[in-house]
């Protein structure tokens, strides 16, 4: 399965503009046909805590975008957004759109980035998510949940084989984010694909780096600072074929 990472440089709060920028590069990428394209956290505002300026419907505008989209192009792909929750804070959410444009999975941010203030604008999820893509199984995680690896070792313990985590991570520790993902693939074994976006918001500096790495936690694309998309095939037999000549799995508690 071919896998795509779009890092964008979003352009704050305004949805628009982060639309018609994610249908450039995706058009000069030429993705085919069932590929899985993965964009970043909050991909059409930035990583706000305007909740009242940016949140949608469960069905708004941005999600409606991502279907679209999906639709068009005949392909998978994983986009974040905020929407309202009950007690009318925002969620943090990724949205998993399959090639007819329907919503297969949607994932609420289990762990808000608390030393930024963000749990206190945004509240916790509560649940994985799991969704099928071309034989794999696949989990979305955003951003600070990679912090967290209990996380994906229960997603791995319920079968996930592929690990998809967007983010707006920072500057000042890019050196975790790498660090953390490859960490995350060897443990479990899986593909991490990761993509972080680029440019700066008016708060932090971000340095992209959104990657794909393998099973062996080998890193088989970078896409360093700038915004554009990359791009990487992975590979299921190889996932499961390594799985059986070390099985280290199964040794979990």
């Amino acid at each position: 399965m071919r896998v795509h990472c779009c890092q964008l440089d979003i352009v704050w709060e305004d949805k628009r503009a982060n639309y018609a920028r994610v249908r450039s590069l995706l058009e000069a990428a030429r993705v085919a046909p069932g590929s899985l394209v993965i964009l970043p956290e909050m991909f059409a505002t930035g990583f706000s805590m305007n909740v009242a300026g940016i949140a949608e419907a469960s069905q708004g505008p941005t999600a409606q975008f991502l279907g679209g989209v999906a639709q068009e192009l005949g392909i998978f792909i994983v986009g974040g957004f905020a929407t309202v929750g009950p007690d009318r804070r925002g969620l943090n959410q990724a949205g998993v759109f399959d090639p007819a444009g329907a919503e297969i999975a949607r994932y609420t941010k289990v762990h808000p980035f608390t030393p930024g203030g963000e749990s206190a604008y945004y509240a916790r999820g509560d649940a994985i998510s799991w969704f099928p893509c071309n034989g794999f199984t696949a989990s979305p995680f955003i951003c600070y949940d990679l912090r967290f690896p209990e996380e994906f070792r229960a997603a791995t313990r319920r079968g996930t084989q592929l690990f998809i985590v967007i983010a707006n991570w920072p500057a000042p520790r890019e050196s975790h984010w790498t660090t953390l993902l490859q960490s995350r693939a060897i443990e479990n074994q899986a593909y991490v694909v990761a993509v972080n976006r680029s440019g700066s918001d008016p708060k932090f500096t971000y340095f992209g780096r959104s990657t794909i790495i393998d099973p062996r936690g080998e890193v088989i694309a970078d896409a360093g600072a700038k915004e554009g998309v990359i791009s990487a095939d992975v590979d299921l037999e190889a996932l499961l074929k390594y799985r059986l000549e070390f099985p280290v799995l199964g040794d979990m508690v």
